[in-house]
């Protein structure tokens, strides 16, 4: 060891006592003291000194002779480590470290901290450096030599660490140096401080970051700032071609070793000053690109202007800092996207373009990695990415390119690299257990993709945004979607299926939704039943709005009516999604057709399309058959309203006919379901034609008790006031009119005066229309060739037979509703005089038929399936037999003079004709009707009653004709006709002016 002074042993004493307060040496006992120090033995005495006294020695050299503070420092080294030594064996051996050695150097230890605090305090700008250095380098010394003693924690128990060595003499001293030393430093030179310490971190982390973290969390602003500011021009000294990604945390330390030590520095700090640094990673990245911004507040002489390779070199380094350290990218992530405006992407594009292009390779890539990595914000990155990639429109683009161009092109490239990263990640995460037979496929977990899992619970903003359809976007998120679902396995895939036939609005979206099936059906299996089940769960929860769940309805419905064209194209009919779409919903039937009553018409009209195409179910139980007709039929008439209700207002009724019609088919498919689906269609459509809701349908009115026809509740208006009410206190006295005790009833007090409502008569032509509905789902429901047991017409316009097992429930369900007192039994005619015994209940069937026109076409219909209209026998009786009443009492010249009852006697014959009840010759004598008198129609009337009463109406009399396909009645067995004829020719004769032409219809 040398020591210089500057001229005599007094100088350099009076020189030191600038530095000292301390009174200083004579010269001779100054060269004792340096000579004791360097030989280490007391020249009196001729004894070796111990630590304590060899160290008492150096403290007081240097205080005395500051010029040999490098030696002196050095020396300090030992004495330091000897007393860590024996601190942490008192604690192994004892559990005390008040004792040894250890308590005799603790007083030297608080002189050296005395002598170097004043130091420090008098001139900062000599001392802080040096004092600084050295302290931080020997607690990395002291922390790594010592890691391995048993009463040291673990590295990864810091607070522990950090407990112990602060509890530590001589640690606390040089960490309460090295903090003077830097908050002397923060005015004029932190580097220094800084650099120290990222270099100490780098040779001897872990063990050093307890130092970190207590310096850290004392200068949290400093050190986060400067230890940015120095990683930043550390990596920028190793040149762009060391400075290649750091992926799936392989360690970038031997190129870069600064940058280690920097992540570990701000990890520690990020518990308590996770905002501070935030702030400074987002302060760093803002003034990387603007020239004249300032290295560090604290620096303000360091610009970037005057460092361009430290503004070029912020981007890559700050993006290496987050592959490095997940929660600095989580921390900064979600500002990051928010500040990404068209200025700042400007900026950094004109930052980036001086780059060589492998280098931009490389921040790319790591670009890719961090957003495939990152555990939050994916979503709001992804949106970024999306939105600024996306490529403007057509019209709005000039004829010069736009300055944003190059930043869409770069987002372009940058999203295209995370779709095939992310495919590579998805379609890779299973290696190694699909190709080992010793395994199965849950034997070793799956790789975790956090940017997957985050978008898992967007699934329904991807696929709206998907839908969109906007130029590449839609590309872009729909190959995003494909990935995800593959990811996320069957349950993922289920939803977004069912999310995209919820939100397709047209064919093109709705194909995107087929696209999507045809990619996974590869992978996975019965996707498009799971997603139906998935429509069907939301349905009954409720979780849809009138208009989605409308579109989903028609999305099902033209995904089913796409079937034909498939099955013209290259897949067959098994594989087809439309059959698969189809079958699926075939199993939900009844989960659908609660939605044919939906409030909505919008959303029942979807419904009765998708249930008029869709196949039905091949076993179902009777009461979801029960109930999918009674919805089916009930629906029928509700659009028969609206129907007609859209025309009184002058609405569009297009859909309502479209609705029409469909609920036509669908009843009709229903209909030749099976037998039991045949007789509950026809019985609820008989019913409901006739029930009082429906009857101002088909021009009828609701009747009494007596018969005699009411105005209809549904165009009545409400009066405020009980009919039940008025009747109990106005009808409670006998009425003797013209008498003081007739009582007037006029009005209601406090309402005024009764108000007179005349019935609302229906629309003629939407009654005509109404009926002839009726009747065409009725004949089309009766004329299943399926159940016919015939084969069918051999021209396709010929309408097919009316089926006589259908017409015979439409006849005894007409029965049923116009006289339910009649038996089942009552076939045959008795005689005319036995009329008299039933005249109330004939009198209830003409007033029936009064009150719902309704009745003789379906009468028609009966007729028309023979030999059903025999189980109308006594329906037909009793209406005969008040047509023959009118007759004989009517006084009018002329039969026209009684409008209802003429047609209701032609009706009569006409049905009894076409049922084969009567002979041809009898059958026609309604054409002759209009030119007699009344007298003369009883005559032919009798005429009729009399044969029927000879030759009763008996199913047995009809036998069936295979060539016809139809149930028919040989005349000729049922004796000699002329008899019954008689009656006939004789009015004719009396009337050959005006009957001539017909008598041709009445020869046998």
């Amino acid at each position: 060891m040398s020591v210089v002074f500057d001229g005599s042993p007094l100088k350099a004493m009076q020189s030191s006592h600038t530095h000292t307060p301390q009174t200083a040496l004579s010269a001779q006992e100054l060269s004792q003291e340096i000579k004791s120090f360097i030989s280490g033995a007391d020249t009196v005495q001729g004894r070796k000194l111990s630590v304590r006294e060899h160290a008492r020695c150096a403290v007081r050299l240097l205080r005395l002779v500051p010029a040999c503070r490098g030696a002196v420092l050095e020396h300090l080294r030992g004495v330091y480590d000897e007393h860590v030594s024996t601190f942490l064996h008192n604690l192994e051996t004892e559990g005390d470290a008040s004792s040894g050695v250890s308590a005799n150097l603790e007083d030297i230890i608080q002189e050296v901290h005395a002598v170097l605090s004043e130091f420090i305090r008098l001139n900062p700008r000599a001392w802080a450096p040096l004092v600084s250095a050295w302290a931080v380098d020997l607690l990395g010394q002291l922390s790594s030599k010592h890691a391995g003693r048993r009463v040291a924690p673990h590295s990864s128990s810091l607070n522990e660490l950090l407990q112990l060595w602060m509890s530590c003499a001589a640690t606390r001293s040089l960490m309460e140096a090295y903090s003077q030393c830097l908050a002397a430093m923060l005015a004029w030179c932190p580097d220094a401080c800084v650099d120290a310490l990222l270099d100490t971190s780098v040779q001897h982390s872990p063990h050093f970051d307890w130092v970190v973290a207590h310096i850290g969390s004392a200068f949290p602003g400093t050190i986060i700032s400067r230890v940015l500011a120095c990683g930043l021009k550390d990596f920028c000294s190793h040149g762009a071609k060391d400075q290649g990604p750091v992926i799936m945390g392989v360690d970038k330390g031997n190129r870069v070793p600064k940058i280690g030590s920097v992540v570990g520095i701000l990890g520690h700090l990020a518990g308590h000053h996770s905002d501070s640094i935030r702030k400074e990673l987002l302060r760093m990245f803002q003034e990387s690109l603007t020239p004249s911004s300032p290295l560090s507040p604290t620096s303000s002489s360091t610009s970037w202007e005057s460092s361009p390779q430290l503004r070029r070199a912020a981007v890559p380094f700050l993006l290496q800092l987050a592959a490095m350290s997940p929660n600095l990218f989580g921390a900064v992530s979600a500002e990051l996207v928010e500040l990404l405006r068209p200025p700042v992407l400007l900026q950094l594009q004109a930052l980036l373009q001086g780059l060589p292009r492998e280098e931009l390779d490389n921040m790319l890539g790591l670009a890719v990695h961090l957003i495939s990595q990152s555990p939050s914000g994916g979503a709001r990155v992804l949106r970024f990415l999306a939105d600024t990639a996306t490529p403007a429109s057509v019209i709005i683009s000039g004829p010069t390119p736009s300055p944003h161009e190059g930043v869409r092109e770069g987002c372009d490239r940058l999203l295209q690299m995370l779709l095939l990263h992310l495919h590579k990640l998805v379609f890779n995460r299973s290696d190694g257990v699909e190709g080992n037979p010793h395994h199965s496929a849950s034997s070793q977990p799956q790789r975790i993709i956090p940017f997957l899992e985050e978008l898992q619970s967007h699934v329904g903003d991807l696929c709206a945004e998907t839908l969109r359809l906007e130029r590449k976007r839609h590309l872009w998120l729909h190959q995003l979607l494909c990935l995800l679902s593959v990811y996320g396995g069957p349950s993922v895939a289920t939803e977004a299926l069912c999310q995209l036939l919820t939100q397709a609005r047209n064919p093109e979206e709705l194909a995107l939704a087929w696209q999507l099936h045809t990619v996974l059906s590869s992978c996975m299996a019965g996707l498009i039943p799971a997603a139906v089940a998935r429509c069907v769960a939301q349905i009954h929860t409720h979780t849809l709005g009138p208009r989605q769940l409308r579109q989903l309805l028609l999305n099902l419905a033209a995904a089913i009516q796409s079937q034909d064209e498939e099955k013209r194209g290259a897949l067959g009919a098994q594989s087809s999604m439309s059959m698969q779409v189809g079958s699926a919903v075939s199993g939900h039937l009844h989960d659908f057709c609660p939605l044919l009553l939906h409030g909505d018409p919008a959303v029942s009209h979807a419904a009765v399309r998708l249930m008029s195409c869709s196949p039905l179910p091949r076993t179902s139980s009777p009461a979801h058959l029960l109930l999918l007709s009674r919805a089916a039929v009930t629906h029928f008439f509700l659009v028969l309203r609206r129907r007609g209700e859209g025309g009184k207002v002058g609405r569009d009724g297009g859909q309502a006919g479209e609705a029409v019609n469909c609920s036509v088919l669908l009843l009709s498919r229903f209909a030749a379901y099976s037998p039991l689906t045949l007789k509950a269609v026809l019985q609820q459509l008989v019913e409901g034609a006739l029930h009082k809701g429906n009857t101002d349908l088909f021009g009828g009115q609701i009747a009494d008790m007596s018969g005699a026809p009411l105005p209809s509740p549904s165009v009545s208006p409400d009066l405020g006031a009980s009919l039940l009410d008025i009747n109990c206190r106005f009808g409670t006295t006998v009425n003797f009119s013209g008498s003081v005790w007739s009582v007037f009833h006029a009005g209601v007090i406090g309402k005024g005066l009764k108000v007179r409502t005349s019935t609302q008569l229906p629309d003629p032509s939407g009654v005509i229309q109404n009926i002839q509905t009726l009747l065409t789902v009725i004949v089309q429901c009766c004329s299943s060739s399926g159940l016919n047991g015939s084969r069918p017409p051999s021209d396709p316009d010929e309408t097919p037979p009316i089926n006589a097992e259908a017409a015979k429930v439409v006849a005894v369900t007409l029965v049923e509703n116009v006289c339910p007192d009649v038996a089942n039994g009552e076939l045959s005619w008795p005689p005319e005089e036995h009329a008299r015994t039933t005249v109330e209940r004939d009198i209830h069937i003409r007033r029936c038929f009064e009150a719902h026109p309704v009745l003789f076409p379906l009468l028609q219909v009966v007729a028309a399936g023979r030999p059903a209209l025999c189980y109308c026998s006594a329906v037909l009786r009793g209406l005969l037999a008040t047509l023959l009443a009118h007759w004989e009492a009517s006084r009018e010249a002329l039969s026209t003079d009684s409008p209802w009852h003429l047609q209701a006697s032609c009706l009569l014959v006409s049905c009894m004709g076409e049922g084969q009840l009567l002979p041809p010759v009898l059958a026609n004598v309604h054409e002759a009707f209009p030119h007699l008198t009344p007298f003369e129609v009883r005559l032919l009337l009798l005429a009729v009653w009399e044969y029927v009463r000879g030759n009763g109406p008996m199913p047995q009399k009809f036998v069936f004709s295979s060539e016809k396909g139809l149930f028919c009645r040989d005349f000729s067995r049922d004796g000699d006709v002329a008899r019954y004829v008689a009656p006939i020719h004789s009015v004719l004769h009396k009337n050959i002016d005006r009957l001539g032409h017909l008598c041709w219809r009445f020869q046998l």
